[in-house]
């Protein structure tokens, strides 16, 4: 919670930069690599360990599916 607090203050600062800016293009540049760029790579760091853990699940629930998809077969026909 606290980083989303952090990115959205340092949004709101480049924000006012960009709007300093005396053109629209510098003013647009100005937010893209001092706001966005920053704030993307912080949340794409930060998530990796989500998306790790979000994979290793999936691989652990397809697992556990194959294995009781296996053990289906070993039942004798009635």
């Amino acid at each position: 919670m606290g980083m989303y607090i952090i990115a959205i203050g340092w949004l709101y600062v480049t924000v006012l930069v960009a709007l300093n800016e005396p053109t629209f293009i510098a003013g647009a540049i100005s937010f893209l690599f001092y706001g966005a760029l920053p704030c993307g790579l912080l949340f794409w760091f930060a998530g990796r360990r989500v998306r790790r853990e979000r994979r290793r699940h999936r691989e652990l629930l397809a697992d556990q599916r194959a294995r009781h998809d296996d053990r289906g077969d070993a039942q004798p026909d009635q």
